[in-house]
C-alpha cells in the first residue's frame, strides 16, 4: 500500500481490495472483498462498504481532464455491493456523500453529486452528474434522476421513477410519470414532526399543487397564509430557487 494512504485505527481490508495513493480512511472502517478506493478519496468514521463498490473513480464526463477532484464520504455510511462513486470534475471539485446514508447494491453516483445526511437510495438508483439530494430523502428501488436536479429533505420517491425536474421538500412522489402524491407523513411522524406540522406542510401543498391557479399565484398564496412558518420558508426558498422546475 502506498505510503500516502493514511489509515485509521481499526480499519479492516478485505481480500483483493485496492486502495490507491492520497486515500484517508477512518477509524473503525470495513472494506469487503474486491472493492477499489481510487485516488483522492477520503471516507469517514465507521463505514462499511460492501464486496465490489468502486469509491472515487475518474468521472464518466468527456470534459474531464484528468484534473485533480476528490470524492469525500461521511461517517457511518453503508455502501452496499456494486455501488458505483466517481469523483468530481473541475466543476465544483468534489463528490460528496454524507453522513449515515445507506447506498444499497448498484446504486451508481455521478460526478459532482452532493448527498447529504441520512440519505436512503434503493437498489439500482442512478444520479446524473451534479445532482442534490437533501437530508432524510428516499430513493426508491430502480430511480434515475436527471443532471442538476435536486431533491428536497424528507421527500419520498416511488420506485421505478424518472426525475427530470426538482422534488419540493416533505412530498411523496409517485407513478409513471412522477407525479405529487401527497406529503410524506410515515417519514416525517418518524423524523418528529408534530401533527399540527404535517397538517400545515399537507395545506400548503393543497395550495401549491392542486389549486386551479399557476404556481406563481399560489406559491404568493401560500406565503400570505402561511407567513410565520418555517416550513412555509423552506418550501417558498426551495422552490424559489430552482433551475430545472418543480415536477
Amino acid at each position: 500500500m502506498d505510503s500516502s494512504v493514511n489509515l485509521g485505527e481499526d480499519v479492516k481490508i478485505g481480500a483483493y481490495s485496492v486502495v490507491e495513493p492520497n486515500v484517508i480512511i477512518g477509524d473503525r472502517t470495513v472494506i469487503g472483498n474486491h472493492v477499489t478506493i481510487s485516488s483522492n478519496t477520503k471516507i469517514g468514521l465507521d463505514c462499511q462498504i460492501f464486496h465490489s463498490a468502486s469509491i472515487g473513480a475518474v468521472p464518466q464526463d468527456l470534459k474531464y481532464d484528468n484534473e485533480k477532484t476528490l470524492a469525500e464520504i461521511g461517517d457511518r455510511t453503508v455502501i452496499r455491493e456494486f455501488v458505483t462513486i466517481n469523483k468530481g470534475t473541475s466543476a465544483s471539485g468534489k463528490t460528496i456523500i454524507g453522513s449515515d446514508c445507506l447506498l444499497m447494491s448498484y446504486v451508481h453516483i455521478a460526478h459532482d453529486c452532493i448527498i447529504r445526511d441520512h440519505v436512503i437510495m434503493s437498489n439500482l438508483a442512478t444520479l446524473g452528474g451534479h445532482v442534490t439530494i437533501n437530508d432524510w430523502a428516499i430513493l426508491s428501488g430502480g430511480v434515475l434522476v436527471h443532471q442538476f436536479c435536486k431533491i428536497g429533505a424528507h421527500s419520498f420517491v416511488g420506485a421505478g421513477g424518472y426525475i427530470s425536474q426538482d422534488v419540493p421538500p416533505f412530498i411523496l412522489v409517485a407513478g409513471c410519470p412522477l407525479e405529487y402524491s401527497g406529503i410524506n407523513s410515515v417519514g416525517l411522524k418518524r423524523r418528529g414532526f408534530s401533527n399540527q406540522e404535517r397538517q400545515e406542510i399537507k395545506n400548503i401543498y393543497k395550495i401549491f399543487f392542486l389549486s386551479k391557479n399557476n404556481r406563481k399565484k399560489n406559491l404568493e398564496k401560500i406565503k400570505k397564509e402561511f407567513s410565520s412558518s418555517e416550513n412555509t420558508k423552506i418550501i417558498s426558498d426551495f422552490i424559489n430557487t430552482s433551475e430545472r422546475g418543480i415536477i
